[in-house]
């Protein structure tokens, strides 16, 4: 396992973990946080890697109350400090959900304002039971700036998201289940094992396939039905004479499980 300042990067089999590791500050996120996921990510995507799935998760109580604070107060004087913070925060959240690895986040305890925009940039999110969500920025006249006004509003429908914006109340798992924000609660003791499991499961998945349906699935969200159906149309068409392909229509005749490539 290496080490990067306030995040631990490990493996575990074909799953690359990224643990969030300020228990003290709940995980909050800062310039030096962002940088040393973007070194983790770096890692995990490059050609040869092994790594098939990513799973995020954090130390201590809570998975992340948002951004490190004492560095916004830090920054608010010098307008280009603010723009590189903001943007760097922007580019790392994208990142999950351009990267071709499935990212799921492990969350406990409290997600808040930056925190809750983190996990909102997760394609699968697991939940522990007694976790809560929201967006605190009303409260302290403050905007989210990593996407929270564009992520929540899609996710959850414009007055549900305006809500959680204006109101900076917290919803608790069950309530984040049935609106669609997460995808699985478990009970805290069951958290680790559980998302690890799920993304070890991933990591037996053809990563050309995984990587397909993810990109074809965040791309059609911003196009019509019509120009989805032809964009997958299109795809497939090209993923059928791929070499994983081959393999899985292999093991299903041969009824084995298949070993892919990719």
């Amino acid at each position: 396992m290496s080490a990067a300042p306030s995040i631990l990067v490990s493996r575990v089999g074909a799953v690359g973990v990224i643990e969030l590791a300020r228990p003290d500050k709940f995980n909050c996120l800062s310039m030096t946080v962002h940088e040393a996921i973007a070194g983790a990510l770096d890692e995990f995507e490059a050609a040869g890697s092994g790594v098939r799935a990513v799973l995020i998760r954090a130390q201590g109580k809570n998975f992340c109350t948002g951004a490190d604070l004492e560095e916004v107060e830090g920054l608010r004087g010098d307008a280009d400090k603010v723009d590189r913070f903001l943007a760097l925060g922007h580019k790392i959240l994208s990142r999950f959900e351009a990267s071709e690895l499935p990212v799921v986040a492990a969350c406990q305890g409290l997600a808040l304002a930056g925190g809750s925009e983190l996990m909102l940039a997760c394609d699968v999110i697991f939940a522990s039971s007694d976790f809560r969500i929201g967006d605190q920025h009303a409260q302290y006249g403050l905007v989210p700036g990593w996407g929270g006004s564009q992520r929540f509003p899609r996710m959850v429908g414009l007055r549900r998201g305006l809500d959680m914006l204006f109101s900076a109340r917290w919803i608790d798992a069950q309530t984040a289940l049935q609106w669609g924000l997460i995808n699985y609660v478990v009970e805290p003791d069951k958290l680790g094992e559980a998302s690890l499991e799920y993304c070890a499961k991933l990591a037996t998945r053809s990563r050309v396939g995984l990587a397909t349906m993810k990109r074809l699935a965040r791309q059609g969200m911003g196009r019509s039905l019509e120009e989805g159906l032809q964009l997958e149309v299109n795809v497939v068409a090209r993923e059928l004479m791929g070499e994983d392909v081959s393999e899985g229509l292999a093991a299903f005749r041969a009824r084995r499980p298949p070993v892919f490539k990719s």
